[in-house]
């Protein structure tokens, strides 16, 4: 039997101890280092069969904006992965850890697999572990704005000299964002001074940040 004795809802994982000795383990390898095209196994149980490894490819990194956690940065893959899966790991032909089962894309009228599985990265699992295996409840930077990803569109539309980043749709009234003077339609280009380039990875190195810690927000205002 196993005891639940960690659990992070921003990115869906749970962490669970058994009482057992001498069991085999997976080597956790970084997603940094995947590419679209690259073969890769899903395990899991679906459907309460029993144990399954289907097959299939990286169809996508990176993805964000499903609505599945605060922290999307999901792997993309056509293998198949059905209901009963999520949990299960997503590995390399190594065998080495490189992902988690979470969410499948399922249209309306369809109940199957449809060949689009996402599956949370070891980098985010790498970066939560430690926390939830002391048991501890893990605390994370908060800025306080509603992000909105820039697009040379978007930039385009609104009169922007720049064309990538990320744009504050919204500033949280009385957090540290507002105390700093961050506005609306300021476009943030880095953070401590890396570049700033998706929403979810800002979200993410905003996470890591220590309550309390100081940095610096280089930003685009006006046109």
């Amino acid at each position: 039997e196993a005891r639940l004795t960690g659990r992070d809802p921003e990115t869906d994982l749970a962490y669970l101890r058994v009482d057992a000795k001498d069991l085999p383990s997976m080597e956790i390898a970084s997603s940094d280092s995947l590419a679209v095209g690259q073969t890769v196994l899903a395990i899991g149980n679906p459907f309460g069969v029993g144990q399954t490894v289907t097959s299939g490819i990286i169809s996508a990194l990176g993805r964000h904006g499903l609505g599945l956690n605060s922290y999307e940065d999901f792997i993309q893959t056509d293998a198949a992965i059905n209901q009963g899966n999520s949990g299960g790991a997503l590995v390399d032909l190594s065998g080495r850890l490189i992902g988690i089962n979470s969410a499948i894309f399922v249209p309306e009228m369809s109940e199957g697999f449809v060949g689009i599985g996402f599956a949370l990265p070891s980098r985010i699992i790498e970066a939560v572990l430690p926390e939830l295996e002391a048991g501890r409840t893990i605390v994370r930077g908060y800025l306080g704005f509603i992000p909105r990803q820039l697009s040379a569109e978007l930039a385009q539309d609104l009169g922007l000299a720049v064309r990538d980043g990320v744009m504050v749709k919204q500033v949280i009234e009385g957090s540290p964002a507002f105390e700093a003077g961050l506005r609306s339609f300021d476009v943030i280009l880095s953070l401590n001074g890396e570049r700033v380039e998706r929403v979810n990875r800002l979200l993410q190195r905003i996470a890591r940040l220590k309550p309390g810690e100081e940095v610096t927000l280089r930003v685009a205002r006006g046109a």
